[in-house]
């Protein structure tokens, strides 16, 4: 993410805060115009065809580059400046407009001398009118869209999220899959070895055929799930790349790290949920939501007030066939009018009324959606928790199976090689040894995911 740009964004919008309410008009005027002007800039763009200029990534790589390029995460970046669009227009409201008209009529006909005559007539005026007091509709307009822009803000912080878990989960199952090509070329290597050495036997006499072949097809069954594991990080390095939007055809890898960091002290689930409350962006998010609803209940409300605005123009007109000249026909027309409009509502035929009921149960209705969003929370971070115990607790057993078949492989393994070992009994031992492998492999990296998303459902980043 391009964090100093955002960084620059979010001072020009407080200072604009803080000073727009004290300038000028005409002043201030120009400067939403600038504003306006500078939206262009900032736009989120899409990546350049080089943007991939490294083939290995880091997670914290692929975390940045989505940050800056996610279709989804741009497009919530440009709701996020049509809020700011609709703040400014907000704020504008308050000031008085300027319109000026220009009217210029010719007309033809015949007189009574049936003779034809073409004259003409202009009318000339500049107008202005501001709101002076509605019951506080503009105020609170302002501060909704002030929270409106505060909620596409917190929009695009939550999809962040989720596109940061679906890529650790993705860059995880490719470490997975590549540590899992590494265990099974070794087991590769000693079939490969085995198989030379049963040769080797056979052509001596001392091995009957059917136990060579049995270590041929085992060795054939071994290069399977060699190029089954090759084809899963295929597979999910297609995953990820997929996710991270990236362009076909460009090479791509990730680094893998020397060791995974393994978890640490649990944090209680009451404590994890509490602290989800206090940093998730839904739950924000929902917070400014009610008092969005709240804001439009008090707008309805001023429906009921009397609006006050005060108006001013200034304006001439002219007409051919008068004794006055032109420019003495302007001067002698030439008039101002400065005023004040009362309008009190008094019969709506129920439109105020109904808008203030339709507001309250706004209210209720955004109240609900944020018990929802707080409950789903706190079910999500339970079931988090519950799965990170369900994988270490998993992979405290994959490690003691792996650990005793691993030994009973390696004894088999030596059994063989002196000529003393079934090769029946070698085979199978040989596939428990590779389940409990496979066994161990997928609970490390699954308990190292299940302990990341837990800390992060706290509020602490995703690291390797």
């Amino acid at each position: 993410m391009d964090y100093n740009t955002d960084w620059i964004m979010s001072l020009s919008y407080r200072l604009k805060q803080l000073l727009l309410p004290a300038l000028p008009g005409p002043l201030l005027c120009l400067l939403l115009c600038l504003h306006a002007t500078n939206v262009k800039a900032q736009t989120p763009v899409p990546p350049p065809e080089d943007s991939v200029t490294s083939v290995v990534w880091s997670l914290q790589d692929c975390l940045n580059y989505a940050a800056r390029y996610n279709i989804n995460l741009n497009s919530l970046r440009l709701t996020k400046l049509s809020s700011e669009q609709d703040l400014i227009l907000s704020r504008a409201a308050k000031l008085p407009n300027l319109n000026a008209t220009v009217g210029q009529n010719f007309t033809g006909g015949k007189n009574v001398n049936e003779s034809y005559v073409l004259s003409a007539s202009g009318n000339y005026s500049i107008n202005s009118n501001v709101t002076l007091y509605n019951g506080g509709f503009l105020n609170k307009d302002i501060q909704q869209k002030n929270l409106l822009l505060q909620v596409a803000d917190l929009n695009v912080t939550a999809q962040m999220n989720d596109i940061t878990l679906l890529i650790t989960q993705a860059y995880l199952s490719i470490l997975l899959a590549k540590e899992n090509i590494v265990y099974v070329k070794d087991v590769v290597t000693t079939s490969e070895a085995q198989v030379k050495q049963a040769q080797q036997q056979y052509d001596v006499g001392s091995l009957a055929l059917v136990g060579l072949v049995q270590l041929q097809a085992q060795l054939a069954n071994d290069k399977y799930l060699l190029v089954t594991a090759e084809n899963t990080r295929r597979q999910n390095l297609l995953t990820l790349k997929q996710i991270l939007q990236l362009p076909t055809g460009k090479p791509f890898d990730i680094i893998s790290p020397d060791t995974l960091i393994g978890a640490g002290m649990l944090t209680p689930v009451q404590e994890a949920q509490q602290q989800a409350f206090d940093t998730r962006p839904e739950i924000k998010a929902g917070n400014v939501g009610v008092d969005v609803a709240k804001l439009d209940l008090a707008k309805a409300k001023t429906g009921y007030l009397p609006v006050l605005t005060a108006g001013g123009a200034l304006a001439s007109n002219y007409a051919t066939g008068l004794n006055n000249a032109y420019l003495k026909q302007l001067d002698n027309n030439f008039y101002q009018q400065i005023g004040l409009t009362l309008s009190v509502p008094i019969f709506t035929r129920k439109v105020n009324k109904t808008n203030v009921e339709k507001a309250k149960i706004e209210v209720d209705q955004s109240d609900l959606s944020l018990q929802n969003t707080k409950v789903n929370l706190s079910q999500t971070v339970e079931q988090a928790y519950i799965n990170v115990l369900n994988a270490q607790s998993q992979y405290d057993a994959a490690v003691e199976q792996y650990k005793y078949n691993q030994e009973s492989y390696r004894i088999a393994n030596e059994t063989l090689k002196i000529g003393a070992a079934n090769i029946v009994q070698y085979l199978q031992q040989k596939n428990l040894y590779i389940q409990a492998l496979q066994a161990y492999i997928q609970a490390k990296y699954n308990a190292a995911l299940t302990i990341r998303i837990y800390d992060f459902y706290r509020g602490v980043p995703v690291k390797l």
